[in-house]
């Protein structure tokens, strides 16, 4: 079990195109929300990977503020992922998505491109603070911040996708 404070900010961009995101290391992952009763905390299981071979994870998440939170993850096995499947939150949908990853200087940009959008995708970096200053990787196209905006995180858009820009 990992219990961490993460610091992320979170940009929607131009959708690269499909031969550069395929040349980037990828994997696909499926998110599932899960019920719970502790006000504040995010709970969901992960099943990440690529052509049979998979990693599960259940995460806790509380919030600190916008850009940050307080994350409680475990690699789990495929039977432990099965059995908290049972308590899925059926207001939200599983989200689906394949994760592309640009490494530049000493950060990792995470590029998350959802099946339902078809010009744009997300984009978010972890930070060692809240100060820390980064340079977008090349040629990708901000189109604008959404750090703290509800409708472009993971659990609000199980629960309504938000538009194109």
């Amino acid at each position: 079990m990992s219990v961490n404070t993460e610091i992320e900010r979170k940009f929607l961009i131009k959708l690269p195109s499909s031969s550069f995101l395929l040349s980037l290391p990828h994997t696909e992952i499926v998110q599932t929300y899960l019920k719970n009763d502790q006000k504040g905390v995010t709970e969901r299981v992960r099943k990440r990977g690529l052509d049979g071979q998979y990693v599960y994870t259940h995460t806790k998440k509380t919030r600190i503020d916008p850009m940050s939170s307080i994350e409680d993850e475990s690699e789990i096995t495929q039977e432990e992922y099965l059995r908290l499947l049972s308590r899925a939150d059926l207001d939200k949908t599983p989200v689906h998505k394949m994760r592309c990853l640009i490494k530049k200087g000493d950060f990792t940009f995470e590029i998350d491109v959802y099946p339902f959008w078809k010009k744009q995708a997300v984009m978010e970096v972890e930070l060692p603070n809240e100060q820390a200053e980064f340079v977008f990787p090349d040629d990708i196209c901000v189109l604008r911040e959404v750090t703290g905006d509800h409708a472009y995180s993971n659990a609000r858009i199980a629960k309504c996708i938000p538009q194109e820009d």
